[in-house]
C-alpha cells in the first residue's frame, strides 16, 4: 500500500517537476470525483497545452502535489503511485529543461 509520503517521493527524485504533459494527462484522468467548479475544475487542470510554456517549475510541482493529495484523499493514491513509477525517466519533466 502506497503512503503520500512515498508517492511524492516518487514524483519529486531525480529533480523530476512533473510528469510530461501527455502522462500528465492520462494522470488526471485516473483521478476520482472531479467535480466541475465554477469556470473550472477540482482538483485544477494539469499545467499542459497553453500553460506548459508559460507555467514555471514550482507551480507545476504544486499542481502535481495537489494530484496526487486528491487521489490520496479519494482513495486512489496506490493507482496514482503505480502510474507515477511505471513512467520512464524521459516521460518526466525535470528541472531546468
Amino acid at each position: 500500500m502506497a503512503t503520500l509520503e512515498a508517492t511524492l517521493a516518487e514524483a519529486q527524485k531525480n529533480q523530476r517537476v512533473c510528469p510530461q504533459p501527455q502522462q500528465w494527462q492520462a494522470l488526471y484522468e485516473l483521478l476520482p470525483n472531479k467535480l466541475r467548479k465554477g469556470g473550472g475544475w477540482e482538483p485544477a487542470l494539469p499545467l499542459i497545452l497553453a500553460a506548459w510554456g508559460d507555467t514555471p517549475a514550482l507551480p507545476k510541482m504544486l499542481r502535481l502535489k495537489e494530484h496526487i493529495e486528491w487521489a490520496a484523499s479519494h482513495g486512489h493514491l496506490d493507482e496514482v503511485h503505480a502510474f507515477l513509477c511505471s513512467l520512464a525517466e524521459n516521460q518526466w519533466h525535470h528541472i531546468g529543461e
